[in-house]
C-alpha cells in the first residue's frame, strides 16, 4: 500500500481492494483480530498467533505473508522470532476510506 497522502482517487481505491482482498479468509482477520487487541506498541511472536488459531505454523506465516504483503501488518527479527503488529494507522485508514465508499 502507497502512503496515503496524495493520491488519487482511484489510486484509493486500488488500496481499499487489497486491503480488503488479504481478509478474504477468516484466519486474516483473526489476526488481525488479535494483532488489534494487543496494547499500543506492543508485537506478537508467531508462536502466540499459532495457540490462538487451530492451524500449523507454517499456515499462519503464509497469511501473514499475505496480510504483510496487503500493508495490513509489519514484522521486525527479534532474535530467532519475527514479530507482528499492525502498520500504524491502517485499520483507521480502511474504515473510513470504506466508509467513505458507503455514502
Amino acid at each position: 500500500m502507497r502512503d496515503k497522502k496524495n493520491i488519487s482517487k482511484e489510486e484509493k481505491i486500488n488500496n481499499l481492494a487489497e486491503l480488503a482482498k488479504a481478509l478474504g479468509h477468516r484466519h486474516r482477520i483473526k489476526i488481525i483480530k488479535i494483532l488489534a487487541e494487543l496494547p499500543e506498541k506492543n508485537k506478537c511472536m508467531v508462536s502466540s498467533i499459532v495457540e490462538e488459531l487451530p492451524i500449523a505454523q507454517s499456515t499462519v506465516s503464509q497469511h501473514l505473508k499475505v496480510l504483510k504483503e496487503a500493508g495490513w501488518i509489519e514484522g521486525s527479527i527479534d532474535g530467532p522470532r519475527v514479530c507482528y503488529c499492525l502498520k500504524e494507522g491502517v485499520l483507521d485508514y480502511f474504515k473510513k476510506e470504506f466508509d467513505r465508499l458507503l455514502l
